[in-house]
């Protein structure tokens, strides 16, 4: 009896870490002092001691069971772009900046090849928030997961001046709420996604006009990583006062977290277009319109707060960057919370 007999390969687990290294030398940064391989991932501060107040922010989460339609698509390499978008956009959430990120691949077995196109996914994420990343894990757990089966999270640490942090303290009525575009669902909700639709490789693979595309196609498209876009706001000269990544629990759970006291977030529903893959959601489903907002991004992935004077500079400064971007509300007096009208 050895160690592969228990279902534990080893060899797999080398040849993965030696397909992966392509993959991870594309988003080394020069702050980076380690290679893949060691035991720990090592990051030189020295370029960021000219900050005042130095502050490490950091993030962790999971991809969620949105794995489930990657499985059944059979379509590994974008599932790391959502892992680390769900990490590096609750750090540029505080005004920070992504340094580095590691990953957690747990599996029934290990297939190299398998294991290597989820971390191009990975890198892909890491590359398009400049983050570095570092190191992981992948651990083969036999009789825990199927075989063909795996889980996906991870974790990033980013840094900002303490001064520079968005804490949403400042914001006041009359302040413009922005909203940034989603690429679709992004990694949250997939629980009554998959209760609504049916999940079999038949269904994913039906193709929609509304859609422009398979439904697998349209709920697999990975999370927009908004590192970039927050930091050209910053450059346009615009202090973003409060800042909220829409995730699960959609508008009524985030918009109030970036909020202080004594106000409110007035949403306009009919500022922008809410993409037909929500549409078909809620019509498939007979999903009530509060619970949509109440889950989903809705079509807005992250909801800026700025002053009323800066809102048309933030608009060009997200276009700029290649974002859509929408004046969607406003900042009133009232009881902390959201309202949609």
């Amino acid at each position: 009896m050895d160690y592969k007999n228990a279902g534990v390969d080893i060899e797999a687990g080398y040849r993965s870490v030696e397909l992966m290294k392509e993959h991870i030398k594309k988003t080394m940064r020069e702050e980076v002092l380690t290679n893949i391989g060691g035991f720990s991932g090592a990051f030189s501060l020295d370029k960021f001691k000219n900050m005042e107040h130095p502050t490490l922010v950091s993030g962790t989460d999971g991809v969620g069971t949105k794995l489930k339609l990657a499985f059944l698509m059979d379509k590994h390499n974008t599932i790391g772009i959502d892992c680390v978008a769900m990490c590096v956009n609750d750090i540029a959430c505080a005004g920070g900046e992504p340094l580095f990120f590691l990953d957690y691949i747990a599996c029934g077995r290990n297939y190299p090849e398998k294991i290597a196109e989820i971390v191009s996914g990975v890198a892909e994420g890491c590359s398009q928030s400049d983050a570095a990343l570092i190191g992981g894990e992948t651990a083969e757990m036999p009789g825990f997961y199927p075989e063909d089966e795996y889980d996906l999270a991870g974790f990033a640490v980013g840094i900002v001046d303490q001064k520079d942090l968005i804490t949403g303290k400042d914001i006041k009525p009359g302040d413009v709420l922005v909203g940034i575009a989603s690429s679709g669902v992004h990694s949250n909700g997939f629980s009554l996604v998959r209760k609504v639709f049916e999940m079999t490789k038949e269904s994913l693979d039906t193709y929609y006009d509304e859609l422009g595309k398979t439904l697998g196609e349209a709920l697999l498209a990975p999370t927009k990583i908004y590192v970039k876009a927050l930091r050209s706001v910053r450059e346009a000269g615009v202090t973003i006062k409060g800042c909220s990544h829409i995730t699960g629990g959609g508008f009524y759970e985030n918009i109030p977290r970036m909020l202080p006291e004594g106000v409110k977030a007035v949403v306009e529903k009919n500022a922008y277009e809410v993409p037909a893959i929500f549409h078909l959601l809620a019509k498939t489903g007979d999903i009530a319109e509060k619970m949509m907002y109440n889950t989903y991004n809705m079509g807005i992935g992250m909801m800026l707060a700025v002053d009323a004077k800066d809102a048309d500079k933030t608009i060009a400064a997200l276009k700029q960057a290649g974002e859509q971007a929408y004046v969607t509300g406003r900042i009133e007096a009232g009881e902390k919370g959201v309202e949609l009208i």
